[in-house]
């Protein structure tokens, strides 16, 4: 007998492999309700409208954790998987709900213990002077530890044209962290794809660290319209006929301007069209009805200085920004 069939043989008291430590086998359907992933998964679908590779990605990474749970269960082992992930887009393509829903699935599937998000900028992580950096960044850590390290605008962490700047140590801290604790908190990083990838290009030990790149994509006119209409239903209005035909129009409008950030844009013209809903009422006088109360009218969106200067040719340059369009990548 040679020396490794001695050490798999039962006499020396070494586990064989027909010999399964746990159960012998699990219900694939009784571990979804267990755990109520399912449930974030739906959820996932009602709050955003398309994104339909985003969405089956993170089908794909639940997938992956609920079989790894299940594998736990019937006695086998494997390395933790590298969970941490980098979502490129423009702003508003929901980035941030999809981070948000992303701690409730690794929460409910046993990878983090609390299943909480932090949201953070280069100004969370990064100090003004030497020694600053370091405690900074480490508090963030804390606060993160057992969910999700969602930050924004990750690029601005690397400024090599400044030697006098301290990105580069939050860097290095977060990728120590990454590394030692990848079995307690996913780090997530958000941001334009061209920069990420300049970012990531610069940085070799921050990409080979993260396992999931996950694109998503502008939403498409009808898209925002349907998450238009999304919005205004959770809020208790509604477009009438001729005001939708109008909101279409803005949208159709809008996306040609400048800093125009799809879903955000949307929820910024909506607040704006509430409020020019709102003073028309005040100044008409007298009783309300319900149904008043709760239509928005084509005039007060065509009230948006969209209609009167984004009416230009296709190919003329349209730098409008109404309001707080502008923002973080979220």
């Amino acid at each position: 007998m040679s020396e490794k069939e001695a050490r798999n043989t039962p006499e020396t008291g070494a586990t064989t492999g027909s010999e399964i430590v746990g159960e012998d086998k699990v219900d694939l359907e009784q571990e979804l309700q267990e755990s109520n992933v399912r449930e974030v998964l739906d959820k996932l679908d009602r709050e955003l409208i398309g994104l339909k590779p985003v969405k089956t990605r993170i089908r794909e990474i639940a997938a992956l954790l609920l079989v790894e749970r299940m594998r736990k269960k019937v006695g086998l082992s494997a390395e933790t998987p590298t969970l941490h992930m980098s979502f490129t887009g423009n702003p508003g393509t929901g980035k941030t709900t999809v981070a948000m829903r992303m701690a409730e699935i690794l929460h409910r599937l046993e990878y983090v213990r609390e299943g909480h998000m932090v949201a953070v900028t280069r100004d969370d992580l990064v100090g003004q002077y030497i020694g600053h950096t370091a405690p900074k960044t480490k508090e963030v850590i804390k606060k993160a530890m057992g969910g999700v390290l969602f930050i924004d605008e990750a690029y601005y962490l690397y400024k090599p044209e400044n030697e006098r700047d301290y990105g580069q140590e939050s860097i290095e801290i977060l990728l120590q962290v990454m590394e030692n604790n990848r079995d307690d908190l996913v780090v997530i990083l958000a941001g334009y794809k061209d920069k990420m990838d300049r970012f990531f290009h610069s940085n070799p030990g921050m990409r080979s660290r993260i396992a999931h790149h996950i694109d998503f994509p502008d939403y498409t006119s009808d898209e925002l319209l349907a998450i238009s209409r999304l919005m205004l239903d959770d809020q208790n209005y509604r477009f009438t006929p001729e005001a939708e035909k109008a909101f279409e129009e803005y949208i159709r409008l809008r996306k040609r301007m400048e800093h125009f950030a799809n879903a955000r844009s949307v929820r910024n013209a909506l607040d704006r069209a509430r409020l020019r809903q709102a003073n028309r009422l005040f100044k008409s006088g007298g009783s309300l009805t319900r149904e008043q109360l709760m239509h928005l009218e084509a005039e007060d969106i065509l009230a948006s200085r969209v209609f009167r200067e984004g009416k230009l040719d296709a190919d003329d340059e349209v730098s409008i920004v109404e309001d707080d369009d502008r923002g973080n990548n979220g």
